[in-house]
């Protein structure tokens, strides 16, 4: 049995993740108190006919703050239960940049669940944060989706949770700009602004790393190859390693200055590279997405 913990801060697009998921044949619980896990799983796995092979649970910070604390003792009884039915466990956690929440929470008119405590809402952000701290360090998954709207998370759940196969590991690429902030959801962080810059090429300035003509020019470019090369034999090195100890998901970002040309590039050259290696390899362009 599956079994997908979906967590994070409110606002972030925990429910659009559930919902995903349902919509893929999951059983979902939202909002279940972290404290009734065990009792839940005893519940299904006690039928005489088993209805549900995957199952998806919404927590969130109303769970009791002593339970939150016991996060992984909980999950290390349920692993380490006597039953014939192994339960495969993975650990989403969503979040956002607290300007985003607070964005989202002002253009809905809803209310963190938190600030009927008399918080104010950035100050609520901040203790839901610190609630879920040691759900957030379990977690297998780590979601930003402070650039990310909901169709592009309902995607990103499918391409990289749905579709992974067991004991398969997820490998994104993922290029951004650093002048927009570094994403946080990333295992590596490679800066390739040393490279030449194809901005500066009046005839390449608006076109991106998808484009034909700026292929060309980096391609041309010895050092381009150098830093491809370099990366390449590393995570060549590094990826078995992550395999070996079970590690679900790999996300590697590229960033350049504006997140048009060069991370670009870089990311499409890897993603090919890979997807001859990998079963499951995508790629993600933040900069770009943003002008569709």
């Amino acid at each position: 049995m599956k079994l997908i913990i979906i967590s994070g801060l409110s606002g972030s697009g925990k429910t659009v993740a559930l919902h995903t998921l349902e919509d893929e044949d999951y059983y979902c619980v939202d909002n279940l108190p972290i404290g009734l896990l065990p009792q839940f799983i005893e519940r299904v796995l006690s039928r005489r006919v088993q209805l549900y092979d995957k199952i998806a649970v919404g927590i969130d910070a109303r769970s009791d703050s002593e339970d939150l604390r016991d996060f992984g003792t909980i999950l290390e009884w349920i692993q380490q239960r006597d039953t014939e039915t192994k339960i495969e466990i993975e650990i989403i956690y969503i979040q956002a940049e607290l300007d985003t929440l607070i964005k989202r929470f002002s253009d809905t008119r809803r209310k963190h669940p938190l600030t009927q405590k008399g918080l104010p809402l950035s100050e609520a952000i901040e203790v839901e944060r610190n609630l879920l701290k040691d759900v957030a360090t379990s977690a297998n998954l780590y979601i930003d989706t402070t650039y990310t709207n909901i169709h592009e998370l309902r995607d990103y759940i499918k391409e990289r949770v749905v579709k992974r196969k067991k004991t398969q590991l997820s490998l994104l690429f993922h290029s951004f700009g650093f002048k927009n902030g570094a994403p946080a959801d990333s295992d590596f962080v490679f800066d390739v602004r040393c490279l030449p810059n194809p901005h500066w090429e009046p005839n390449l300035r608006v076109l991106t790393g998808q484009d034909s003509q700026v292929i060309a020019f980096l391609q041309e470019q010895e050092d381009v190859q150098l830093m491809l090369e370099h990366i390449k034999n590393y995570l060549q090195f590094v990826i078995p390693k992550f395999i070996k100890q079970n590690r679900y998901y790999l996300t590697v970002s590229i960033g350049c200055t504006g997140g048009q040309h060069r991370s670009v590039f870089i990311a499409e050259t890897l993603h090919d590279d890979f997807r001859d290696q990998l079963d499951n390899v995508s790629i993600h362009h933040r900069e770009l997405s943003k002008l569709d």
